[in-house]
């Protein structure tokens, strides 16, 4: 069996649905986005997950939950907490039975959404009436143009990918599968360097919140199921 990455944008948050611009403002799933995190969960349920891994922020977290609410494994995430002192030491698990039991969950800060900067918390509808639709587009879904005080994807990048490199893909060369549920930017810069994409092509690629998304890691390469 090959290994395989799976990832998933977290569902609706309580400012997608408001149509606010969200960036690091660390807002929680809706009643829609609770849902939407069950069903791409359901999608993958039957797919052997080995270790997790998730941003700092509360809505890709929540996704976490509830997407391995119904897994087959009917393991229970378990968030770790390395660096973080009495949390770490106290933390601790034991008996074989536990880490039998368990899923494993690492948080990291650079799988964070892009940072939005002078445009977090503000409507994108109102902001496209005030710069122009094709200026915020460019904000937006642009590889290197970056908003007002924020990160361009190119900057989101610099961080998601290094950690990607580093953390993630050594676990996928081991043979495990990896679910990482994150956000709309820091995944297309990965599905950017997954399948290649040009800066041009970039532009047009959207992830849907709760959308699922699941390559196979096949002798170095990637492949994307169907």
């Amino acid at each position: 069996m090959h290994a395989k990455l799976i990832l998933m944008r977290h569902g609706r948050s309580a400012w997608n649905e408001r149509n606010l611009f969200t960036g690091w403002v660390d807002i929680p799933l809706d009643e829609e986005g609770i849902q939407e995190s069950i069903r791409g969960g359901l999608s993958i349920s039957h797919i052997p997950i080995d270790i997790v891994f998730t941003s700092t922020l509360i809505r890709a977290q929540m996704t976490v939950i509830l997407a391995l609410l119904h897994h087959s494994s009917r393991k229970v995430p378990v968030f770790l907490h390395p660096g973080e002192g009495k949390l770490e030491e106290w933390s601790k698990m034991h008996g074989e039975a536990a880490h039998h039991s368990t899923l494993p969950v690492l948080r990291a800060w650079e799988l964070n959404e892009r940072m939005y900067g002078d445009l977090q918390g503000l409507n994108k509808q109102e902001t496209a009436q005030k710069f122009g639709e094709a200026q915020v587009k460019l904000w937006r879904r642009s590889f290197d143009v970056s908003p007002p005080g924020g990160e361009s994807l190119s900057m989101t990048a610099s961080r998601t990918i290094p950690y990607f490199n580093k953390q993630i893909i050594p676990e996928i060369a081991k043979g495990k599968t990896v679910f990482v549920a994150a956000h709309g930017n820091s995944l297309r810069s990965i599905v950017m360097q997954i399948e290649g994409l040009s800066k041009e092509d970039v532009v047009s690629l959207e992830i849907p919140t709760g959308a699922v998304i699941v390559y196979r890691y096949e002798a170095g390469t990637w492949v994307k199921d169907d």
